[in-house]
């Protein structure tokens, strides 16, 4: 697939902080490509560097072959952005603020179609200030596509949202990438990231740690496998600590708890089937995206 946005050791600081430190990351067509990472860790301000809403002291980018300095105007006709902390006035209508905005591109969407699309047709004539939290971030999806962007920049979209209303989200950027766009996804939800992105790129500290698909990031980690049950009868420990796949094992009441690499689950059922011990409530833990985040980078993401 053909790259969309290159970026090349970028570098910006305020006074004496650093907040972006050599950052490099490549973005393919079609795909939902994530940054994650904790806040203040540069991620808001990498974006707006690649959006061209800030200047970098160094690096270079490319936005679909252009520079976001030298070809601004050209680039937010192909580039939607919806960012963190995204305002519009109170009193404005949803189709109005839609109509305004298409008004702005020499080939916009039709956005009567993209409120409907986004379900926000019976809001035609509310005021911003009156929208939900959720019917707020769709007013943002929309305005961010209503200029029929190639490439769309998300930026902690559902920061605030309740549990059910950030899950409509999440179906409404599937949607957005059915269309055909890339986007550019930046958050610190774990599920969010896991659920949606194709590819992570793991920011701490103004740095890249890593890039690779969800799955390939808990690879990496090589964070053991633990496998839970309760043995149907007597069992002794030897049995599964003998394993060459096992690495620790210890017991919570009438619970074992087995640690072990990718093969210890194979290991410890065929030990216990030759012994003729059930695993009952038998539960088994990956590891997950957090653990890698933290494994990768000694940092712990913010949560709500």
């Amino acid at each position: 697939m053909p790259a969309v946005i290159e970026v090349r050791n970028l570098h910006k600081r305020y006074a004496d902080k650093i907040a972006v430190e050599d950052v490099s990351l490549t973005v393919q067509e079609g795909e939902i490509f994530g940054i994650l990472g904790p806040n203040g860790a540069g991620k808001t301000t990498s974006v707006e560097c690649v959006a061209g809403l800030r200047v970098p002291d160094r690096g270079e980018i490319s936005v679909c072959g252009l520079d976001p300095q030298r070809d601004r105007t050209e680039l937010t006709r192909r580039l939607g952005v919806q960012l963190q902390a995204g305002q519009l006035p109170d009193r404005l209508q949803v189709a109005e603020a839609l109509e305004l905005y298409a008004s702005f591109y020499p080939h916009p969407a039709d956005w009567r179609a993209l409120m409907g699309d986004l379900g926000l047709t019976d809001k035609a004539k509310t005021a911003y200030a009156k929208l939900s939290g959720g019917q707020k971030q769709r007013l943002s999806i929309a305005l961010a596509l209503v200029g029929n962007p190639r490439v769309a920049i998300l930026d902690e979209l559902t920061t605030g949202l309740d549990p059910q209303a950030r899950r409509d989200t999440w179906e409404l950027i599937e949607g957005v990438r059915s269309r055909g766009v890339t986007i550019v996804l930046v958050t610190h939800f774990m599920e969010e990231a896991e659920r949606l992105c194709d590819r992570l790129a793991l920011i701490d500290g103004g740095r890249v740690v890593a890039v690779d698909t969800p799955a390939g990031l808990t690879a990496r980690a090589r964070i053991e496998q633990r496998i839970q049950f309760r043995p149907s009868k007597p069992m002794a420990d030897h049995l599964l600590t003998d394993l060459p796949e096992v690495s620790g094992l210890t017991r919570r009441g009438e619970l074992v708890i087995v640690s072990g690499n990718d093969n210890a689950l194979n290991a410890v059922t065929a030990v216990l089937a030759r012994n003729q011990i059930v695993a009952e409530r038998l539960r088994v833990e990956q590891a997950s995206l957090e653990e890698a985040f933290v494994q990768l980078t000694g940092s712990r993401l913010d949560s709500e």
